[in-house]
């Protein structure tokens, strides 16, 4: 009687799943043995995994990279109609009638064999630059913060497609089979306390198996959700727990061939093994005083950005394939001077320490580091205007961000904009042009890395995208 009252709910999908039922049980198998799912690079990479050091809300490129000396004699003056060209302005500065040059309050000075030039918020990263490769002329479609972190996330403005940790899993599979192949970690910046949201769909699977997925580590109680055992459960009793409901999802396995259904056995392993090796990773006691003195006071921080860099290379050295780390804070409207300060103190000497952490212990070479946020700001000043304070909107036509390690040419600039910082022109670099050349670095083609999902084969470039060859080592 019950398995005629199944048999009735048998859905077309069910049916078509179950005339090809060997593949879920390999699959399954698969799973449980540890072998890597993807299905490995292309060609020889360099880089072997990736952190990604997020700055959400958009640092402003004038202040920290861009360096423009004109600033200074057009600084008060209107932006020409000739350089804004009518392009597009958001709601908060469309209706301004006056767009005053806003030159930036801080020093820029070169540094390095390469000469790049950095502000003075950015001591610390000055000191690495002949490590780091500068992209200056980054430009995105996307004129607010939703659709541009999205974009940069999943290549795509609009929610529901894989974030590129999901892709990387997918296409490249995991190096350790006890800890997540993507982890992702969220800091709150001092520049702004009450920042853009982010959410959890931004390390989404989206339309890929759920097991691609991201999981986002704490910085207090258990690291991960659920990870200590109950009161009075000992890890023998877990260990029983998992198998027997195991059992029971591969009999709904048999029936139904939900892939899904193997993503849940999946998880419930992994997090198994999790209860093992997350303490393990995130128990910091044992890092030397000269490792901490590095990333600095705020590594010993629990939550901090920097604390986080310090446990994304504890990541990465264990073999972790995507880290992403979300610094929230960036988005200053008004009053940029002394928010910005804030947000370069708790960046600078981590993102600086991270680099040059991962070189003397041999891991630079096969790590790529990825610093920067979804857009730039605008040269002419949003809100109140003084010699000591202003702000910027959002700016798409052109920002900085920098890369460092696995596959990429070290002490470079590429790319140049305007007088103002307003329109590039040299070498632009977009949002997909970006994504193909970190998947170039981890021996990936870009346009072979696909998932066919409702008669369409998606990735992470769209059909756009091109490698930059010049950035590459």
């Amino acid at each position: 009687m019950q398995r005629a009252r199944i048999n009735l709910q048998v859905t077309r999908r069910q049916l078509f799943g179950r005339a090809a039922g060997g593949i879920g049980a390999t699959a399954l198998a698969s799973l449980l043995h540890g072998e890597t799912p993807g299905a490995g690079p292309h060609f020889a990479p360099k880089a072997k995994r990736v952190i990604y050091l997020f700055q959400s809300g958009a640092p402003s490129q004038i202040e920290t990279f861009d360096y423009k000396p004109l600033l200074k004699k057009l600084h008060g003056s209107e932006l020409p109609d000739s350089i804004r060209q009518g392009q597009r302005l958001t709601g908060m500065t469309s209706t301004q009638a006056s767009f005053p040059v806003a030159q930036p309050i801080f020093d820029f000075k070169q540094h390095g064999q390469s000469g790049a030039w950095v502000s003075s918020l950015l001591p610390h990263t000055a000191k690495a630059v002949d490590q780091l490769s500068f992209i200056k002329s980054m430009n995105t479609e996307a004129i607010n913060h939703d659709p541009g972190v999205t974009f940069f996330q999943t290549g795509f403005q609009i929610a529901g497609r894989p974030s590129i940790g999901s892709w990387l899993d997918y296409g490249l599979g995991s190096e350790n089979q006890d800890l997540p192949a993507f982890v992702v970690m969220v800091s709150q910046g001092t520049g702004r306390s009450a920042d853009q949201p982010l959410y959890d769909r931004l390390w989404g699977s989206g339309f890929l198996p759920s097991k691609y997925q991201g999981v986002k580590f704490r910085s207090q109680g258990d690291p991960v959700l659920y990870l200590s055992n109950p009161e009075g459960i000992s890890g023998g009793d877990r260990r029983q727990f998992i198998d027997d409901l195991a059992q029971l999802n591969r009999i709904k396995q048999d029936e139904f061939h939900d892939p899904e259904i193997t993503t849940r056995i999946a998880q419930y392993e992994m997090a198994f093994k999790m209860q093992s090796s997350v303490p393990e990773l995130t128990d910091v006691s044992k890092e030397t005083a000269a490792t901490f003195d590095l990333y600095g006071p705020e590594s010993r921080k629990p939550g901090t950005f920097a604390a986080n860099c310090l446990l994304a290379r504890r990541l990465s050295e264990r073999g972790v394939r995507f880290v992403q780390l979300f610094h929230r804070g960036w988005d200053h409207h008004t009053t940029l001077a002394p928010a910005i300060r804030g947000q370069c103190y708790d960046v600078d000497q981590a993102s600086a320490a991270l680099v040059q952490d991962l070189k003397e212990r041999g891991l630079l070479d096969e790590t790529l580091v990825v610093w920067g946020g979804e857009f730039g700001r605008t040269v002419y000043c949003q809100g109140k205007f003084t010699p000591e304070e202003y702000g910027r909107d959002h700016h798409p036509r052109c920002f900085s961000m920098w890369m460092a390690g696995g596959g990429i040419k070290p002490g470079v600039t590429y790319g140049e904009t305007d007088d103002y910082s307003y329109n590039i022109v040299k070498d632009p670099v977009s949002v997909h042009d970006l994504h193909a050349t970190l998947l170039h670095c981890l021996g990936i083609d870009h346009t072979k890395l696909t998932f066919k999902f409702q008669g369409r084969h998606f990735r992470l470039t769209d059909v756009h995208g091109r490698v930059v060859k010049d950035l590459l080592a």
